[in-house]
């Protein structure tokens, strides 16, 4: 089977982050011209502040860890979905890459079953390493989640299972709300992003009423995505 993380290398994003594609030059100023041109400083911005924040994250030594390399998020900067799940599985480590492998092609199949373009979703891990102690993975790596947060500035939060829904409980920052474990339901976490909580992905995959439950859950993202006026 083909591996994929969320974000395949080599593609280009348009201003509108809900269609991808070129943008277009146009000798006469318009409104449009402005708008992509606002849009592109932030996503060369975003860019800038990602590429950062992963190099911090590639080099940290927080934790007592082993071999592997800590796992840097993927998918669009300034993306519209933010999916957040626990800790990375081996194909994620190999490659350095949240939601690499079983995980991410998981995720493409069922974004695309609910019409949502991938290229608006970004997807990390809370606990960046593999291969640590997992007090010192909750204690040390929500500062690079939240940080995370703050880059993409996107519309809904996908929390994916119980251990990532109690660490965000506690780590919060101002102006963001306590979520509850009702998985599969809508939630307000700041003025301007959503939650949905769902089971978490990496332990769906192995068993068929674990996979119901996880879609269950997330398909209700395709309810707020064709609610979502598209601006």
């Amino acid at each position: 089977m083909r591996q994929y993380s969320l974000y395949p290398r080599g593609m280009r994003v348009g201003h509108n982050k809900r269609e991808a594609g070129p943008s277009h030059t146009v000798k006469d100023p318009s409104p449009v011209t402005e708008a992509n041109e606002i849009y592109r400083k932030l996503e060369e911005r975003a860019i800038e502040e990602s590429n950062d924040l992963n190099h911090r994250v590639v080099h940290c030594q927080r934790c007592r860890r082993g071999d592997f390399m800590p796992t840097v998020g993927s998918g669009h900067p300034l993306a519209d979905i933010f999916l957040l799940k626990y800790q990375p599985r081996y194909r994620e480590v190999t490659e350095g890459v949240a939601f690499y492998g079983r995980s991410g092609t998981a995720v493409l199949k069922s974004v695309e079953r609910l019409g949502i373009n991938p290229l608006i979703v970004y997807g990390t891990n809370l606990v960046k390493c593999h291969d640590v102690d997992l007090a010192e993975g909750d204690k040390n790596c929500p500062p690079y989640w939240l940080e995370e947060f703050q880059i993409t500035q996107p519309r809904i939060i996908v929390v994916m299972g119980k251990p990532t829904l109690d660490v965000l409980n506690r780590e919060r920052v101002a102006g963001m709300k306590e979520l509850s474990w009702e998985p599969g339901i809508l939630q307000e976490f700041t003025p301007f992003c959503k939650a949905l909580v769902t089971p978490d992905i990496d332990e769906a995959l192995d068993e068929e009423q674990a996979k119901a439950a996880f879609w269950k859950a997330f398909r209700n993202l395709g309810d707020w995505f064709r609610d979502e006026p598209p601006y």
